[in-house]
């Protein structure tokens, strides 16, 4: 298959999946199709796919991949110690690990084409990405009961499926409702500190930070980097040696900026 039969092929294998846009009329375009399967892929629950049409789609998300480009961590500087700061899309880095800012479900964004990284994160890793969370919740359920929600700064480690780094680690970062507060503070380093913790554990050498919490959960910018990075440079400090390269991933020029200023 082509990439284009692909995209033919996953976009009507994904509408028969869904009971209420089977009957959608699929676009004429490329990018039409893209966005269609991208929201037929973000609203699906988690559950068994056919065979094929994950072989498939893991051949068309390879195919994305190589066409977004894959960074490696060499074609990253190192601005301080083994720390960097890259900017652009989290999906395209080739890591141990990225970190994704996640909610408490930890099944991902079911919102159509949303901007936010947990969505990226999940189109582009595939629909296994969502099953694995899913499996994770039902056993953590099973032992703390159904109502059981990931707690804020527990991270769940799972494949990449078909993103360039090996793993992701999901985290849920504090919400800002209000007044930024020394809790929600110590919360947002925490997320920091048990990631590197859950990187050491499982040897994964190199990590690309998220902007934990800012965004749509509110966290102050310039503060939010200011405790990454301190936190970070401490864990570092108390374990020498364990990682190779921390990498702040940011998106927003401004928060390019606080980080510039910090390393």
């Amino acid at each position: 298959m082509t990439q284009a039969e692909r995209l033919d092929f996953l976009v009507e294998q994904f509408k028969a999946d869904s009971i209420d846009y089977k009957d959608l009329q699929t676009p004429g375009d490329v990018v039409g199709k893209r966005r269609l399967l991208r929201s037929l892929m973000n609203i699906r629950s988690p559950r068994h796919i056919d065979d094929l049409i994950l072989r498939v789609q893991d051949e068309y998300l390879k195919g994305v991949a190589d066409e977004h480009g894959i960074v490696e961590v060499n074609d990253i500087p190192i601005r301080s110690e083994c720390l960097s700061i890259w900017q652009g899309d989290i999906t395209r880095l080739s890591v141990d690990a990225i970190v994704n800012a996640a909610n408490s479900q930890m099944l991902g964004c079911f919102i159509p084409m949303h901007t936010c990284i947990d969505n990226c994160i999940h189109t582009y890793a595939g629909v296994q990405l969502r099953e694995e969370c899913n499996r994770q919740m039902n056993q953590l359920r099973a032992k703390f009961g159904a109502d059981y929600q990931q707690p804020t700064g527990i991270p769940m480690l799972t494949d990449g499926y078909n993103l360039p780094a090996k793993k992701v680690i999901h985290v849920v970062g504090p919400i800002v409702q209000f007044s930024l507060t020394h809790e929600l503070e110590q919360d947002l380093a925490n997320c920091y500190i048990n990631t590197l913790n859950m990187c050491m554990e499982n040897s994964l050498k190199t990590v690309a930070f998220c902007c934990i919490s800012t965004g749509v959960f509110h966290f102050p910018n310039e503060r939010a980097a200011e405790i990454a990075v301190s936190t970070v440079r401490s864990w570092l400090s108390e374990h020498p040696g364990v990682m190779d390269r921390v990498i702040f991933n940011v998106f927003k020029d401004e928060d390019r900026g606080y980080y510039e200023r910090l390393i």
